[in-house]
């Protein structure tokens, strides 16, 4: 049976958010802790990561779940680098979002919702709306991002309207994931 492995998101496609976001990816490159960087292409808020399902249930999802998705324009501030599970033990590194997450919050529960519909466990995580820098893959020259995390924890990355939600598919490969729009919601 085809399975592809999907995501819910907003792009961040902000030509000045995506150069800030290029320019502290490079000091996190220079820290020179391991890490793999997420491609400027690929930068995004994910609203809800659903993983490896039959094209058939992508249809359905489509269909029922974004098809009633109904959101207006609104504003998001990136401000603020971070990372997962805390900045002292760091496995990813993000960038916050100051304004704009109300909006975020919202789209998130109406997408979960509907993927309860239609019999697809909810996340087990509380949603944090972030755009993933980097992933850690290993923890030489630790004090030196710990530092950096510091240094960028109220930067503010500037802001950009989210106009749409896209359906997306993703596919692993050994120079990472290439990302292919499935689908869109434009707001009203």
């Amino acid at each position: 049976m085809d399975r592809l492995r999907v995501f819910i998101a907003v792009d961040i496609e902000e030509p000045l958010v995506v150069s800030a976001m290029e320019r502290v990816k490079e000091a996190l490159v220079a820290t020179r802790v391991p890490m793999k960087p997420v491609e400027a292409q690929n930068l995004h808020i994910t609203l809800r990561f659903i993983g490896e399902v039959p094209r058939g249930v992508v249809e359905e999802i489509a269909r029922s779940v974004l098809a009633r998705l109904e959101f207006e324009e609104f504003e998001v501030e990136f401000r603020g680098l971070g990372a997962f599970p805390s900045p002292l033990r760091p496995r990813v590194v993000w960038v916050g979002v100051s304004e704009g997450q109300e909006q975020l919050a919202r789209l998130h529960e109406s997408i979960e919702e509907g993927l309860r519909r239609l019999g697809i466990p909810p996340e087990r995580e509380r949603f944090v709306p972030h755009v993933t820098l980097a992933r850690l893959r290993g923890s030489r020259n630790l004090t030196a991002l710990v530092k950096l995390l510091q240094e960028y924890e109220d930067y503010v990355f500037g802001r950009m309207r989210v106009t749409s939600v896209r359906l997306k598919k993703s596919t692993l490969t050994p120079k990472g994931p290439i990302y292919e729009n499935l689908w869109e919601v434009k707001a009203r």
